[in-house]
């Protein structure tokens, strides 16, 4: 009778032996892949579009082109990053915003937001990019919409908006002392600088901005916190002038200026109340902490001391719209 033990043994035996051998040249492969992944992410540059806005207000004012400008200077030597800007509103080639891994908005808001002109067609775009995982940030008065025209979609995008009558947008100078462990304060020192610092903001769920916070699939932290003195709250304000009795409510309540929100699409939001004033932007620690936005919010590498820069008075001289004085 043939032997046929041997034969069995030996064909398990291989059997047993070819599969390790073939899954940890599996496991080996995935892991050689997945380096190679890791360094070519690594390696890819982050896109950011920012667009200012049109003229408006008086001289060195609401200098939203001057402003992009001074803030692409000075992330030019940020590594890993393809920072495009855009002059003078929403562009007429749209094709800028292909592959964008952020999008900035730095203009004036209320009912002329360029964001939510052409009947909503612009906001749907908008909104489509969050989907994807777009970061989205709003500065000074584009952080401001109507409520009706799109309160829910900037709660969703960046947990929060100026609404008018509810907020409210004095002239004074917060004393920035604190910070969170998070890479859009890193190297942030504190500071102290007037502007027309905007709070009480309409913020996801009602929380009032303060702490940071899980809400409607938001992770909400705060980035700039003061305290407004009783006679900031007491008005006036810039428009309308007030007093608001909401607002005087809660005198000794700590404020939120500027915060971030990391979406459960994956992307990341911003919003900062403060870049009336152009000359702010002269002010190294005002300055770091928008471009550690800017670049965060793209996930590109914040440094672990922020972004360092200098800026020149002639820099700061530079590009300003051509505005008759008031």
């Amino acid at each position: 009778m043939p032997n046929f033990a041997g034969q069995i043994t030996a064909v398990n035996r291989g059997t047993y032996l070819e599969a390790p051998m073939k899954s940890l040249r599996f496991i080996l492969t995935l892991l050689f892949l997945g380096i190679v992944s890791a360094q070519a992410d690594d390696a890819t540059e982050k896109k950011i579009v920012v667009v200012a806005g049109k003229p408006s207000h008086p001289p060195r004012m609401h200098e939203f082109n001057a402003g992009v400008q001074l803030l692409s200077e000075s992330l030019k030597d940020a590594p890993g990053v393809d920072l495009t800007i855009v002059l003078n509103g929403w562009p007429a080639d749209e094709t800028v915003f292909e592959g964008a891994d952020a999008v900035i908005f730095y203009m004036d808001g209320g009912k002329k937001h360029e964001v939510v002109k052409e009947e909503g067609r612009r906001l749907k775009m908008v909104d489509e990019w969050a989907k994807k995982g777009v970061g989205l940030g709003f500065m000074h008065y584009g952080v401001e919409i109507l409520a009706e025209d799109a309160s829910a979609e900037f709660k969703r995008w960046i947990g929060g908006h100026y609404e008018n009558m509810h907020s409210c947008n004095p002239m004074w100078e917060p004393n920035f002392v604190t910070f969170p462990d998070h890479p859009i304060a890193n190297g942030v020192k504190p500071f102290q600088i007037k502007d027309e610092w905007y709070f009480n903001m309409r913020f996801a769920a009602g929380i009032d901005g303060t702490n940071a916070a899980e809400v409607e699939g938001l992770k909400f932290t705060p980035i700039l916190v003061a305290t407004p003195s009783d006679d900031v709250r007491d008005g006036p304000y810039v428009y309308p002038k007030g007093p608001y009795q909401h607002i005087q409510a809660s005198k000794g309540r700590a404020e939120a200026m500027m915060w971030a929100v990391e979406r459960p699409d994956g992307g990341r939001g911003f919003g900062f109340t403060g870049g009336h004033y152009h000359d702010n932007w002269g002010n190294d620690d005002f300055r770091k902490v928008v471009l550690n936005a800017l670049l965060w919010v793209a996930k590109a590498e914040v440094p672990a001391s922020g972004v360092d820069s200098s800026v020149s008075k002639d820099q700061l001289d530079a590009n300003l719209d051509p505005k008759n004085k008031r």
